[in-house]
């Protein structure tokens, strides 16, 4: 997850796949040689050898890939401030994670000067996977043929057909996307005027801001540092899991181990969102790769569900964060009324066994994220042996994450006894539990709605996504165990800004919101938490008052001449 385009002589690929290689073959070695340990009361000379200098060459391997990657950056990085722009037919837009000033409306791809003019009603009926539009800008564009190739899935185009995207397009697409790919598609333009509403204009004039800014750069530096940190958590694991024999020091290691899925995973969702490398292949493949190898979770899963999430968070019918019946109903509203779930493709009501289950989730509540870990490794496994969906990589990520299950079963097999293998297990996703707690408490208690948004100014883009969305107060020197969750809006808003730059947006978007009286909502950690579990136990009651519904009996009921 080195940002490729700042490592001297682009060698860094090389140098990732080699520091894993000897991450691997060390871990390995040292795994066989405690194993061989704890079975026989004899240690070879060798073994000791291997034992104590294995993780110690290791980590001074890590230290000099670091040194190798800051050799040619050894000055501060400042970012590229652009000049002012006047001209309105240009607008800034970022590439690569460069800023570049850009025509406002893409060229069109055919040397006909006049395009078919349509008006936004007639725009509004084409919102099925027969026939899809939607509007960027102004003009109108036909992407049908395009929904199965959406690298962000089919279920973002179904969400938004129909609609004006121009801003959910903006801010998930970089410059390139507008010049080199939306003209093929583009088949007339609204024939009304459309006037953006004065709290949008000052949210895009935020964007611009940032990009005049050089903001939507990454800095090189800060991810050097980050890497460096999740290697010495990594290896401070190893270390006590591997190399110490008290039960202590292996519990140790696995609340390490925890601790170090859990800040990996802020690295993750940043690789996710290419706000890194600002390369969609380049980040992808990394995330295939060190994602699947040390956090056991699919790149091309987790894309998919949070993709959708962000253009339609909160949606009750459509986004997969808020769908967890049978298990938790996050809000009394969720079980008002049976609904089909577009993401997973099935009705969830309250039926036994989600009643039994959501009666008691203010119970279950801390106890499933402690385990919600082994059901995204479910769920990866599902993604990458079904055929149903477009995935990248789909090769490299079953092997990364068939390596991981390996290596975290050596490890915790290289315990005194079964019983602390097991502990050492379920205190790592315990403590890696945390991370679940952090997502779900900036959402769960926020506005959730029924049907499609981005209707009128009270639930365009900007509006929903501050309606949907709760920040972490924290102080900044907090801000590394937050992993850039605590600033959940700004990256809603602007989700390809890099993690070191959306505490600067926050004060940008705090200002804009009290100009306009719009609602910002922000809690301190704990705070956010007992709404959350509140919230739960306000939903539990409410199922435990209602009952269940009767699932029905399509046979017995035809046998009966019921229905």
């Amino acid at each position: 997850m080195i940002p490729l385009r700042f490592c001297p002589q682009q060698k860094s690929g090389m140098l990732a796949l080699t520091i894993i290689w000897t991450v691997l073959s060390c871990l390995f070695s040292v795994a066989l040689a405690r194993s061989s340990s704890t079975r026989s009361s004899e240690h070879t000379e060798s073994q000791r050898q291997l034992l104590y200098w294995s993780v110690p060459a290791l980590a001074a391997s890590i230290v000099a890939a670091h040194r190798f990657l800051l050799s040619n950056n050894k000055n501060e990085y400042e970012p590229k401030h652009q000049a002012p722009n006047a001209d309105k037919t240009m607008t800034f837009k970022h590439d690569r994670g460069e800023t570049k000033l850009v025509p406002l409306v893409p060229k069109k791809s055919t040397k006909n000067e006049t395009l078919e003019q349509y008006t936004m009603a007639q725009v509004a009926k084409k919102c099925t996977p027969e026939e899809l539009w939607i509007i960027v800008q102004g003009r109108v564009y036909d992407v049908t043929n395009y929904v199965e190739k959406h690298p962000g899935g089919r279920l973002v185009l179904h969400a938004m057909g129909g609609k004006d995207c121009t801003d959910v397009f903006a801010n998930y697409h970089q410059a390139r996307v507008y010049q080199t790919m939306l003209p093929a598609y583009c088949i007339g333009e609204i024939k009304e005027e459309v006037e953006a509403y004065l709290h949008v204009k000052d949210f895009r004039q935020i964007e611009q801001d940032l990009l005049q800014q050089g903001l939507f750069e990454t800095n090189p530096h800060y991810y050097h540092r980050m890497y460096m940190w999740l290697a010495s958590l990594f290896l401070a694991s190893l270390y006590c899991s591997l190399l110490c024999s008290s039960t202590a020091a292996h519990m140790v290691g696995a609340v390490l181990m925890g601790f170090f899925w859990q800040q990996f995973a802020g690295v993750g969702h940043d690789v996710g969102h290419s706000s890194v490398s600002h390369n969609f292949y380049t980040d992808h493949w990394n995330g295939s790769l060190f994602g699947c190898l040390f956090m056991g979770i699919s790149t091309g899963w987790w894309k998919r569900t949070h993709n959708l999430h962000h253009v339609v968070c909160n949606s009750i019918e459509n986004d997969p964060d808020i769908q967890h019946m049978p298990v938790l109903a996050v809000q009394p509203k969720i079980i008002e009324k049976p609904f089909w779930s577009n993401y997973h493709q099935r009705l969830m009501q309250m039926d036994a066994v989600t009643s039994f289950f959501v009666r008691n989730q203010h119970i279950l509540f801390f106890p499933l994220m402690g385990v919600a870990r082994f059901n995204l490794y479910i769920q990866s496994w599902i993604m990458i042996f079904s055929k149903d969906f477009k995935m990248y990589n789909r090769g490299l990520e079953a092997a990364a994450l068939t390596t991981f299950l390996v290596w975290v079963l050596a490890v915790a097999l290289c315990m005194n006894s079964w019983a602390e293998s097991v502990a050492w297990v379920l205190l790592s996703h315990a403590v890696a539990g945390v991370l679940h707690i952090q997502i779900v408490i900036s959402h769960w208690t926020m506005e959730c709605y029924r049907g499609s948004a981005y209707n009128n100014a009270d639930d365009e883009w900007y509006k929903m996504q501050l309606a949907t969305t709760m920040n972490i107060d924290c102080y900044e020197w907090m801000d590394f165990l937050h992993i850039g969750l605590q600033f959940q809006i700004e990256h809603h808003l602007f989700p390809m800004l890099p993690r070191h730059n959306l505490r600067i947006a926050r004060k940008m978007v705090k200002e804009v919101c009290q100009k306009h009286g719009i609602p910002y909502h922000e809690k301190s950690f704990f705070g956010a938490v007992r709404c959350t579990y509140d919230l739960l136990c306000v939903t539990a009651a409410e199922a435990r008052a209602r009952g269940h519904t009767k699932v029905p009996n399509l046979i017995a009921d035809g046998m009966n001449a019921q229905g």
